[in-house]
Parts: structure tokens; C-alpha cells; sequence
């Protein structure tokens, strides 16, 4: 599960936020939830469609991105929990990669709350267009590694994936994106496949920094709860459909929400 975007400040989150929904707000939150839960488990990005809505629905954008960083939860631990039938046989990667992913990601999100990301934020957009660049040319780029018999190193590897578990808690949007690239590089060369682990290895590392934010930041809970419930919907969904949807079409559409959310954080950095 991809985290959504989060917002640029030079001190700690601690601020309250007072929304009055009207009555057809928390149906229009699941709508949405589901709706992103689908798009996020089946490899997409989750952010794309629940930040947006979050906004739409009049909550500020600090306040909306760290309520979907607490509220997509669910569609991450859903979508792990239908995983099973695509992750077998990985149990050893899923525990290489773990232990990293969740420290460096909680890492990050502590970076997030102590210091400003201006810089990073203007980097940001460039790293989810180069994910999915690196989604579209992955078969061309395997093809390249089998016929020569190069591999990416360990360190590079390593590099690679502690870059992502950072980005993933400090930002958070696209990083689904960069882990199925480099899951697909190193691990697992079928789609669907390095999508469900990417499902389960971002659900475990999007725990810790979803705490933090709940703990310290301005969650709208009503909110998170009404995206939080369609979300899981979603999540329990999503997997069924990136397993029925071609490859091919589904790699296209992945890079596709990529390049149209790399577009939207240029513009909006």
C-alpha cells in the first residue's frame, strides 16, 4: 500500500482540525475508499484517488494527508491478507526485506515531522515519473539482464530498497510504484506477483509512521473512518482484479496513474 503526499512544514505536526461533514459526506469517503483501495492494491496509487477526496470534502491539505496516511491502513492490511495465494514461496524474501523497510520507513516519517522537505518535495516528482519509467521498460530491461547474465549487485540492491523504505515514510506517495520496479528487477519477474509482495512488505512498514502521524498529527477521525471502511472494501477487491487484468495492461496502467501523479506534484510543489 501506497502513503499520499504530505505536506511541507518546518515543525512538528500538532494542530486540530474542526470539520462538519454534511449528511452525504461519509458515503461519498467510502465511495472513494473503495474506489482507491482497488486502484492502490491492484498496483496503482492509492493517493491518487483518496487524497483528492479528502480535499474535495473541504479538510486542509495537512490535516487531509496525514488522516489518508492513518485511514489507508486498511486497504493495505486487506489487500496483504489475499496475498497468500501469490506470495507462496517467498516467505524469504518477504523477511529480507521486512526488518529494513519498517525501520527505515519509520525513519522517515520521523524525518517528516522534525524537518522541512522543500528540496525533497521538488525531487519527489521526478522519482515517481523515474518508477514508473522504470514499470513501462522492466521486460526490455530483463530481457537485457538474462542475455547478458547481469544481475543488480547486492549493495545496489540494498541501495535501492533502503532509498524506497525511506521515501515511503517520509512521503509515501508512488513508493508502491518504486518497490514493484525494483521487485521486478531483482525478485519476482510476473507482475501480479511482485505486486501482492509489494502489498504485504508496504502494509507492514506503513504501521509504524501511521501511528506517529495518529499520535501527532491533526487526524480528522471521521473522516479516516467513513475512507478507512471503504478502503478495506477496496483492498479486499483490488487483488482479485490485478490477478484477471493482462500484464502487460496492467503495467501500462500502473505507469500511466504514475506519470498523471508525478504531472500533479510538479505542478502543486
Amino acid at each position: 500500500m501506497a502513503a499520499p503526499p504530505r505536506a511541507s512544514r518546518p515543525s512538528p505536526i500538532a494542530t486540530t482540525v474542526r470539520w462538519v461533514p454534511d449528511a452525504t459526506t461519509p458515503l461519498f469517503l467510502v465511495a472513494a475508499g473503495i474506489v482507491a483501495g482497488v486502484v492502490g492494491t491492484a498496483g496503482g496509487i492509492t493517493s491518487l484517488v483518496a487524497y483528492p477526496a479528502l480535499l474535495a470534502v473541504g479538510i486542509p491539505p495537512l490535516a487531509a494527508n496525514v488522516t489518508n496516511s492513518v485511514a489507508l491502513i486498511g486497504s493495505g492490511l486487506s489487500s496483504a491478507l489475499r496475498a497468500g495465494p501469490d506470495v507462496i514461496g517467498h516467505g524469504r524474501t518477504i523477511r529480507a526485506w521486512l526488518p529494513a523497510s519498517v525501520a527505515l520507513s519509520l525513519a522517515g516519517a520521523a524525518l517528516l515531522v522534525v524537518t522541512p522537505g522543500e528540496v525533497f518535495d521538488r525531487i519527489v516528482p521526478f522519482l515517481v515519473a523515474a518508477g514508473s519509467l522504470v514499470l513501462l521498460l522492466q521486460p526490455a530491461i530483463t530481457r537485457w539482464q538474462t542475455a547478458r547474465g547481469h544481475a543488480l549487485s547486492r549493495p545496489v540492491v540494498g541501495a535501492a530498497g533502503a532509498g524506497v523504505a525511506v521515501y515511503n515514510g517520509y512521503f509515501g506517495a508512488g513508493s508502491g510504484i518504486l518497490l514493484i520496479a525494483l521487485l521486478l528487477l531483482t525478485t519476482e519477474p510476473v507482475l501480479h506477483r511482485a505486486n501482492a509482495l509489494k502489498n504485504v512488505i508496504l502494509v507492514a512498514a506503513d504501521i509504524l509512521p501511521a501511528l506517529l502521524f495518529a499520535v501527532l498529527g491533526a487526524v480528522v477521525w471521521h473522516a479516516a473512518i467513513a475512507l478507512g471502511i471503504g478502503a478495506v472494501i477496496g483492498g479486499l477487491i483490488g487483488p482479485s482484479v490485478a490477478r484477471r487484468v493482462p500484464a502487460g495492461v496492467l503495467r501500462v496502467l500502473i505507469a500511466c496513474c504514475g506519470f498523471g501523479l508525478a504531472v500533479y506534484l510538479f505542478v502543486t510543489a
